[in-house]
């Protein structure tokens, strides 16, 4: 639930400040700020309820702590990403699949009651999954749509001709 808050506040900020500065909403990058501002939001959590959160990996992966610290890392260099010109759309997709894969811990979490915040066996259960789920679908439609179906000119087209008659009429 906190990491919805953490998204939707910074997205709502985000978006204010960008209409008193450039007068104008640009959502596709308030979209990309918020998402940066909750990635660090949770990486934070992979270092502070590291315990927690190794209880939620599936028992068959190895080096659990190691694991949680990575992602965290990860999800650091993600947020960066996502605010870099460059390497946008990559981190966009690399996050998609991120989301994708974290979905078992959250089900494993979820069966087995896990509270990661506290490293014990009394969480919420399998009613947890009624929000995780959804939030989880959530994360993904918005990366896509703030980092790569709202940025054309970042995704190549499909069509080199309308590649190359695009640049010359911009030249």
């Amino acid at each position: 639930m906190a990491t919805l808050f953490v998204l939707l506040a910074a997205f709502s900020i985000s978006l204010i400040l960008t209409k008193i500065f450039t007068k104008t909403y640009d959502y596709p990058l308030s979209g990309r700020i918020a998402m940066a501002v909750m990635l660090v939001f949770t990486a934070i959590a992979h270092f502070t309820f590291t315990k927690g959160m190794t209880m939620m990996l599936p028992h068959f992966i190895p080096f659990k702590t190691l694991v949680i610290y990575l992602t965290g890392i990860f999800e650091i260099i993600a947020a960066v990403g996502l605010l870099v010109q460059t390497v946008r759309v990559w981190a966009g997709w690399t996050l998609i699949l991120l989301f994708v894969l974290l979905l078992p811990a959250n089900v494993n979490a979820a069966i087995h009651h896990i509270d990661y915040q506290n490293g014990k066996l009394d969480g919420n259960g399998p009613i947890y999954l009624w929000f995780r789920i959804p939030l989880q679908i959530l994360f993904i439609v918005w990366t896509y749509l703030s980092v790569i179906k709202l940025h054309p000119h970042l995704a190549r087209s499909t069509n080199r001709q309308e590649d190359i008659t695009k640049r010359q009429k911009k030249g």
